[in-house]
């Protein structure tokens, strides 16, 4: 098969860091991105879930308040404090 040579732009520190663990496996970038492409080509699709990951019901409603500045704790004072609290 042909190869052909292609450019893409992804952030410095997220090659760095894909490079050091396709090496750990025994690949290099280009094997590793043509195995997503071939493999994205038989799944028809991206090969995994790409999703926004939602807050559970307890987390959604911590957030919302916080912004709403209500049951909100702190500041303390020390970590004993926080301890304190927290094992209330």
């Amino acid at each position: 098969m042909a190869k052909v040579s292609t450019n893409i732009t992804i952030d410095a520190d997220v090659k760095k860091q894909a490079q050091k663990l396709f090496a750990d496996l025994g690949l290099d970038l280009s094997t590793a991105i043509n195995i997503f492409l071939k493999k994205s080509l038989a799944w028809h699709g991206i090969p995994f879930d790409v999703t926004c990951e939602e807050p559970n019901d307890v987390t959604a409603k911590a957030i919302a308040d916080a912004e709403n500045g209500e049951d909100v704790y702190g500041p303390f004072d020390s970590v004993e404090a926080l301890m304190e609290d927290l094992n209330a």
